[in-house]
């Protein structure tokens, strides 16, 4: 049986994340998460290996991206990926809060470390079901990501290939399934025809 591919989610459920965990224990750590899966498209295991470093400027300020290095992406190739307004001033709260660091984990464990992958991974499934959204994992916020920019790329003069680069994909084929398709948009459409 083939599994179901992670649910793409609504705005307002990511709010609704967002409100959920500013509740809890490390608040600012889990917004960052959300945030990076739903608005950079990183795996588990790229946030689970993300380091200041790839986050801060020369002059140890946010920057305006994130340089993921070959250690901690699928396939070993690194990439960058630009910084929404939303993303950049969580990672701002969350750096000053942990001390302005130089290095180190972006999203720790309690022990400080660098949280795993599969923790990454039981903290989105956990989450996901306090607030009873059905047929999520740690995926859905990187398919969302690539669907909506893939929705919005042809508005601002891009193309499906500047997706691919964003997710990491070697193949367009690969970004292809993670976009899932707009019924609506679909029945105007034909509606024109």
């Amino acid at each position: 049986m083939r599994r179901q591919p992670a649910k793409v989610l609504e705005p307002g459920d990511v709010r609704r994340l967002i409100d959920h965990v500013s509740g809890h224990r490390h608040p600012l750590r889990n917004e960052v998460m959300i945030l990076l899966s739903f608005n950079a498209g990183l795996r588990a295991c790229e946030m689970a290996g993300l380091d200041w470093q790839m986050v801060l400027t020369s002059d140890d300020r946010i920057g305006d991206q994130l340089n993921l290095g070959r250690g901690i992406t699928k396939g070993g190739r690194p990439r960058q990926i630009p910084l929404n307004t939303q993303l950049r001033s969580a990672l701002r709260r969350l750096h000053r809060y942990d001390g302005k660091p130089l290095a180190g984990p972006v999203i720790r464990s309690e022990r400080r470390a660098h949280m795993t992958p599969r923790s990454i991974v039981n903290w989105f499934a956990s989450t996901y079901a306090e607030i009873g959204l059905i047929g999520c994992s740690s995926h859905s916020g990187r398919r969302t990501f690539i669907t909506r920019s893939a929705r919005l790329i042809t508005k601002i003069g891009g193309s499906l290939r500047d997706v691919q680069e964003l997710a990491g994909h070697r193949a367009l084929t690969t970004t292809e399934r993670y976009i899932e398709g707009d019924r609506a948009a679909q029945r105007r459409l034909v509606a024109l025809l």
